[in-house]
């Protein structure tokens, strides 16, 4: 086999959740090679991710995913420079599989770990827009996604200081919630967006939950349950027999996206403008201001938060970078934040665990 490779290849794996997926990335953020496995077939029925069987299917497809993409990059297991793993957050059975498989590759082929933290890696996905700065930090960080809904303030990539986040409900699971309420297909976050696009946004007054809070945390399942109401009124549980107007449907969506995307809105340009200030002296590296705005997670692809987002940094004079919509759901690219883990060596040992569950505050 001729090699592709040289002494500047890293294998990222990701399995937080429901997508297997595996990336050889060059230093310079080169892609040669990736492979992302899905599973909403095996979880459209029960209209949301199910842990175990997630757990199930990332052991049938981590090594063939993880073939598939060291074949594409024609490079040995051998000439690898370090293997890459995210250990956290995620679902406990999911983030297992890829960390075994990680250690396992690191061990068989004498390799360097490194352990990621999924949703830094989120945010990494905006330094490998085309155009983007040689280096983006530091930035605020917007994570906005099925399972977190959170701001950083980012002093590089891998130096981060959580500022906030949902006290309940993430953005995304709302939107997924609405979607099982209205009988949407599975996922039902793109369904979701889809018929608000259609719809009146001012149909119903939903409640921009925190918007006035003077703090960077977010709530919505007040929003998710006065949305309940409009649709059966107060009192009702069973939504399987309710009939729904396709107008009603797109107007809920409407309404819906549009509170939602007014909170994120909101509470971004308040962290922007705070940390603007900070500022004063305008040395970036030494006091931690910036006036630059980096967004990732699944939920970064609903357009109507991306041109929302976008006029405000037009108003608002800030610079503003969101993840490319075929970064913005999970996949191994974005691994390539290990990159910087590499250089500072910060390098894990063969007994790392993981760190499962909705973590917040890191």
């Amino acid at each position: 086999m001729t090699s592709a490779a040289g002494p500047e290849l890293l294998l990222s794996i990701e399995s937080t959740c429901d997508e297997t997926a595996a990336a050889v990335i060059r230093r310079d953020g080169t892609v040669l090679g990736q492979c992302i496995a899905t599973q909403e077939t095996l979880h459209e029925q029960f209209g949301g991710v199910v842990p175990e069987i997630a757990a199930r299917a990332h052991l049938e497809r981590i090594l063939p995913v993880i073939d598939t993409a060291v074949n594409q990059a024609n490079v040995r297991g051998e000439e690898l420079t370090a293997i890459a793993v995210a250990d956290r957050p995620g679902l406990a059975g999911s983030l297992l599989v890829g960390v075994v498989a990680a250690k396992t590759l690191a061990l068989a082929w004498n390799k360097p770990l490194i352990a990621l933290n999924h949703l830094h890696a989120h945010l990494y996905a905006c330094q490998l827009i085309d155009g983007a700065p040689d280096d983006i930090y530091p930035a605020i960080g917007l994570i906005v996604s099925g399972g977190h809904t959170s701001l950083y303030h980012c002093r590089t990539a891998i130096d981060l200081d959580y500022l906030g986040g949902t006290i309940d409900d993430a953005a995304g699971e709302a939107f997924d919630k609405v979607a099982a309420m209205l009988s949407l297909p599975f996922p039902g976050g793109v369904e979701v967006a889809k018929l608000a696009a259609e719809g009146n946004d001012r149909a119903y007054s939903f409640p921009r939950s925190m918007i006035h809070d003077p703090g960077d945390n977010f709530s919505f399942s007040g929003l998710k349950t006065a949305v309940r109401y409009a649709i059966t009124g107060p009192g009702r549980q069973d939504f399987s027999s309710l009939e729904i107007s396709d107008q009603v449907k797109r107007d809920v969506c409407a309404s819906f996206e549009a509170a939602v995307v007014d909170v994120l809105v909101a509470k971004c340009r308040r962290a922007i403008k705070r940390h603007r200030n900070r500022n004063a002296s305008n040395d970036q590296e030494s006091n931690g201001g910036t006036n630059r705005l980096i967004v990732g997670g699944g939920v970064a692809a609903n357009q109507r938060l991306r041109r929302d987002l976008q006029a405000a940094a037009k108003s608002d004079g800030f610079e503003l970078w969101i993840a490319p919509p075929h970064l913005c759901t999970d996949n191994a690219v974005m691994g390539a934040i290990a990159w910087k883990k590499f250089e500072a060596g910060q390098f894990a040992s063969l007994d790392l665990d993981i760190t499962p569950g909705l973590q917040r505050g890191f």
